[in-house]
């Protein structure tokens, strides 16, 4: 396929590298020479230096046809603009990154499809859903499902007091048949895990199971849901705004804003919230608003340092559910390894959705979760295939794989090793990064 992507911002930047692990054919554009050349060295594409909202470089990025164009630099309306020209000039698929609500809204699809934009991207909305989801169901870290929930994948964080921790795989695999153990992260390395590993606490271990089964995966996990209504939220964003509209009247809000403005703002938008202005970082106003009651507290500012020190110091105040923002990539991995509970960078969901939406158009992989090193796909197996020829078991598939379940006739099913899989089957398979391409040619 070939794509074209305006913005080579760390949105861009981080989409054009997954595109280019997946063999596109990738074009990006953007103003500022630094960026290209920083992106030109790390990934395999063509780069052009201009305005992204300029006819004459669009055009010559297109050259008359390209099957998706995606327009993700900071501003909305050079969003917009970009997308509607590239329409015009021979895109067959627009999206655009955007920063208001009112754009997403059903009755606003067609206005914008007469225009040329047929998708939109809008980060603070994907992060808000992010956070519910983590505010509903506090004890993992990450929660994914597949096919309307057949198969559910979550990522746990693992302590000392689970009855998993410091069992081999394969002493699990011979007691629990109701989930598999699909990847380990360990410190800063995602592992594809074998029968000899063994799962160790302070590990995010990455199960997949099925609906059924989530409350005794909870269990042997050792964790405890909790019932969450009073939130603090640290950080009067977008994001924040977003959150409580979604939430509705199953949660108590409290936020703390720096900025006086803003909180006359917030006022105005989250009626039903209480406002403080205050700087969060000083405990003496974390203790004034009531940390110590609070079931759980989202630190939302524009600073990652800040976000990750006061949700540490939230769990130190007895906070069950602790949630921060993470916006500079490279400390992501540093966070995970610390006690702040769940991490939202708004980047890569976008990227991430983006990049689902390219995969969906694509029979043969939908890809629907990426780790730090490693890939989570979907593939629907073809007549004849190589992985239909054997049970699992004597398939001999690299130690960079593993198949951690699939859906037959709608159903959701875990995979042992002695699963026959069958053509038609959606499999679920999570592996190396850089490795998906080899695996695809089992199933094709």
């Amino acid at each position: 396929m070939k794509i074209v992507i305006a913005g080579a911002g760390e949105v861009g930047s981080h989409l054009a590298r997954l595109l280019s692990r997946e063999n596109q054919d990738i074009i990006v554009i953007d103003e500022d020479p630094v960026k290209i050349e920083r992106l030109d060295s790390s990934c395999n594409l063509l780069a052009n230096i201009g305005s992204p909202t300029s006819v004459s470089v669009i055009r010559d990025a297109i050259g008359g046809y390209c099957d998706l164009f995606i327009a993700v630099t900071p501003e909305e309306t050079s969003n917009v603009v970009a997308c509607t020209l590239a329409k015009n000039l021979g895109a067959q698929k627009t999206v655009a990154r955007i920063d208001n609500y009112e754009f997403m809204e059903s009755g606003n699809a067609r206005l914008f499809a007469s225009i040329g934009i047929d998708a939109m991207i809008y980060p603070e909305f994907l992060s808000a859903r992010e956070i519910l989801k983590s505010l509903q169901r506090n004890w993992v870290r990450n929660w994914f499902e597949l096919h309307d929930g057949e198969l559910i994948v979550v990522g746990v964080k693992i302590r000392d007091n689970s009855e998993i921790a410091g069992k081999s795989l394969r002493e699990l695999s011979s007691a629990n048949h109701f989930y598999h153990v699909s990847a380990i992260k360990r410190n800063q390395e995602t592992i594809i895990p074998g029968g000899n590993d063994s799962v160790r606490p302070n590990d995010i271990i990455y199960f997949t199971t099925t609906r059924e089964h989530i409350e005794g995966l909870r269990k042997i996990c050792g964790k405890v849901k909790h019932d969450i209504r009073k939130v603090l939220i640290m950080g009067g964003s977008r994001i924040a705004v977003r959150l409580i509209s979604m939430a509705g009247d199953n949660y108590r809000f409290r936020i703390i804003e720096q900025d006086r403005q803003r909180c006359e703002e917030l006022a105005a938008k989250c009626p039903d919230a209480r406002i403080t202005h205050g700087d969060a970082r000083n405990i003496d106003i974390l203790l004034e608003e009531g940390i110590t009651e609070m079931d759980a507290f989202v630190a939302l500012t524009n600073s990652s340092e800040t976000n990750i020190l006061t949700s540490l110091s939230a769990k130190e105040y007895g906070v069950k559910k602790t949630i921060a923002e993470v916006e500079d990539i490279q400390f992501i991995s540093q966070a995970e390894n610390l006690n702040i509970g769940t991490i939202i960078n708004k980047k890569l969901l976008a990227s991430g959705k983006i990049f689902q939406m390219l995969l969906d158009a694509d029979v043969e992989s939908s890809k629907f979760m990426a780790l730090a090193d490693a890939d989570v796909a979907e593939i629907e197996v073809k007549p004849g295939a190589k992985v239909t020829k054997a049970a699992v078991k004597d398939l001999g598939l690299s130690r960079d794989m593993t198949i951690a379940g699939l859906i037959r006739d709608g159903r959701g099913m875990l995979v042992s090793g002695q699963t026959m899989i069958q053509a038609g089957d959606h499999v679920l398979v999570f592996c190396l990064a850089n490795t998906i391409h080899k695996i695809e040619r089992l199933f094709n």
